[in-house]
């Protein structure tokens, strides 16, 4: 009897062994998420620092690379595939559009943020479908950037409640055509009706029936409120 019982303790001890033992391998097998790589792109170097700053002092990203420039961006995105990109919407050599152009023509999957200080429906509108997946301005809190960043990584758009009317408004509204646009950029010169004609070798006539065309869409009665509509709005850039 004795020797029974000394062999079932003997048994229920090395039984309950393992289970210590399987309770115990989670924690030596405990892995942290990877860091979400972010490359910023800004023609100007105090922003890129500042930006730098911020997200490094995140546990869950970092950066990888800094561009001066679109072309550089595009270059800097290739040879790094970041999870994240910050992009300005205006850089020298290649511009953000022109930018997510290139980058996404290489792979439909890039989760590119457009952070700049330019509001236009028509800046945002031309971020988007070129395949922004966010749009913010450089003014906005410090969280709500990195909040942007994390939701972008995880598949989502990120464009502010504010910024996303002005979208809605550019989509639902009458849009310019190309030639349009052309009269307006000449008008913004300071050409009359005859030089921006013999510019785009149109007659002087069809010039004025393009003018009346964009004040009617833009709700506008005379040339200089046009361009500075057109202007702010990012339609043209002077």
């Amino acid at each position: 009897m004795t020797s029974k019982k000394k062999i079932t303790a003997s048994s229920k001890k090395s039984a309950t062994k393992p289970k210590s033992a399987l309770k115990k391998a989670p924690k030596g097998g405990d892995t942290k998420r990877p860091l979400i790589k972010v490359l910023i792109a800004d023609d100007h170097s105090v922003v890129r620092e500042g930006l730098a700053s911020l997200i490094t002092r995140k546990t869950d990203m970092t950066v990888i690379g800094e561009a001066g420039n679109g072309r550089e961006a595009v270059d800097l995105w290739r040879q790094h595939h970041p999870d994240v990109t910050l992009l300005d919407l205006r850089m020298p050599e290649l511009d953000g559009v022109g930018a997510i152009k290139e980058i996404r023509s290489g792979n439909e999957k890039a989760r590119i943020i457009v952070l700049t200080t330019f509001d236009g429906d028509e800046d945002i509108y031309r971020a988007i479908q070129a395949g922004a997946k966010g749009y913010l301005l450089k003014d906005a809190p410090r969280e709500a950037l990195m909040d942007c960043i994390r939701r972008v990584h995880a598949g989502e758009t990120c464009v502010p409640v504010h910024l996303a009317a002005k979208l809605a408004q550019r989509v639902s509204g009458e849009t310019l055509s190309e030639r349009e646009i052309d009269v307006l950029k000449l008008m913004a010169q300071g050409k009359s009706n005859k030089e921006i004609g013999s510019a785009l070798f149109i007659s002087e006539g069809t010039v004025k029936s393009h003018v009346k065309a964009i004040f009617a869409k833009m709700n506008v009665i005379s040339r200089t409120e046009a361009v500075a509509n057109a202007t702010r709005r990012g339609l043209i850039q002077l």
